[in-house]
């Protein structure tokens, strides 16, 4: 298919996501439990995404090589192929925006398994596609549960790249299947541990608490890049403490759709008792409860916001993904001894640093080993703005133009050329 034509498809797919906006809304509220506005702002993030992409269809090109001799040699950019993409269930129409964006920009065909919890909005979109006039075959959706549906696609002869979002856990087995199979490409995006540290100098503390609260309750905590370790500096640690026991003894928890909640019921049962486990083990190994730390009623999959204080490095909430709204506060000194607690980890997606010095700022920035480093802000993603994870958060890059080239082979052309014409 024409580039051109490729990118008029995604714009018709976005026209027609954007008229069903508060249906599509509706089905991730009801299927995730994230509050009604959240989902809102989901969409319409992924509808830039996908347009984004659209302007890239016919801009994809190679490049021409100077070679010594009676040579010349030129590149050409070719998409890989059939893709497998495994979707998470915490943002199931934002996740499938960042995978289908790129890959049909370079051309490529996809085969999508949702998450088995959400997967109804990605079943309407595949209908959009359908109504917008994609040719049949060029996306497929599959739902089913991973160890059947998900394991199909990662060991599949016929799949040629599998783009992975989920735990840790799971993307090891991905990426055992794809070498097991036909030695795919792989991209995978996976969990995290991330630090926010707050320093001396944060200017408005009251701010920065808001920063950071919003930085781990945001989505219920269910974030990959969620700030879940809260690094505060040893001299405003007390005052900060408190900030964040107010705020999230106020955090409004609820129904989903009214539009005062903030926070509603956790994805399923399981990841509820998941998320008290990790809280009664907080308690069991000496961290400070401030607030929070039960269910909130006995209908629902409803947390309290809870929070933590005297929490140190060795400590399981600190060190493993809670994937929860419980926020741990560590105490600091030195921004030399931060950085290094920072990096103290198996992850790297993300990292934030809350200060009016630019110069601890850049220090900071090129020392955490983490692939997102947020400066006074978090959790701030730009369709244009590359994303991934060093170490155990996984491998290759989501968004910008980085992500669109894990959609795509670089076949180099040589010819010979005569010197003169015979």
């Amino acid at each position: 298919m024409d580039a051109s034509q490729r990118a008029r498809l995604m714009h018709k797919l976005c026209d027609l996501m954007e008229r069903d906006l508060c249906y599509l809304a509706s089905l991730d509220t009801i299927d995730n439990g994230k509050p009604y506005t959240e989902s809102l702002s989901d969409l319409e993030y992924s509808i830039k995404t996908i347009r984004y992409y659209a302007g890239w269809c016919d801009k994809i090109h190679g490049h021409t090589v100077p070679c010594d001799g009676e040579f010349m040699c030129l590149t050409r950019k070719e998409p890989v192929g059939v893709v497998g993409q495994i979707i998470p269930w915490n943002y199931p129409v934002m996740m499938l925006a960042w995978k289908w964006g790129p890959a049909l920009a370079a051309g490529c065909t996809i085969v999508l398994k949702p998450a088995e919890l959400t997967p109804i909005s990605s079943l309407y979109v595949a209908a959009l596609v359908r109504e917008a006039g994609f040719p049949p075959g060029v996306i497929n959706v599959m739902p089913g549960l991973g160890s059947v549906a998900g394991h199909a696609v990662s060991h599949h002869p016929d799949i040629d790249k599998v783009a992975f979002t989920g735990s840790t856990l799971v993307g090891r087995k991905v990426m055992e299947a794809a070498s097991l199979s036909n030695l795919k490409r792989v991209t995978m995006e996976l969990g995290g541990k991330s630090p926010v540290v707050v320093c001396q100098d944060c200017g408005d503390l009251d701010e920065a608490a808001q920063l950071c609260h919003t930085a781990l309750f945001g989505n219920h905590g269910q974030n990959c890049c969620a700030g879940s370790r809260t690094f505060v500096h040893e001299s405003v640690y007390e005052e900060f403490v408190k900030q964040a026991v107010k705020l999230a003894q106020a955090r409004p928890v609820g129904d989903p759709f009214d539009e005062n909640t903030l926070q509603g019921p956790q994805v399923s049962q399981q990841q509820m008792e998941r998320v008290l486990a990790y809280i009664d083990q907080g308690k069991r190994e000496g961290a400070v409860l401030e607030c929070g730390g039960g269910r909130l009623g006995n209908k629902g999959y409803f947390i309290q916001p809870t929070v933590f204080s005297d929490v140190t490095d060795n400590m399981t909430i600190a060190k493993e993904e809670i994937f929860g709204p419980v926020q741990v506060i560590l105490k600091f000194s030195t921004l030399e001894e931060v950085i290094e607690r920072s990096n103290k980890t198996e992850y790297g997606l993300a990292s934030g640093i809350v200060t009016r010095d630019i110069n601890k700022a850049l220090m900071y920035a090129q020392a955490v080993r983490a692939g997102s480093v947020w400066v006074n802000c978090y959790d701030l993603s730009l369709p244009q703005t590359p994303f991934g994870g060093y170490k155990q958060s996984g491998h290759g890059r989501e968004l910008g133009e980085e992500g669109l080239a894990e959609y795509l082979e670089t076949k180099t052309i040589l010819i010979k050329v005569p010197s003169k014409m015979s």
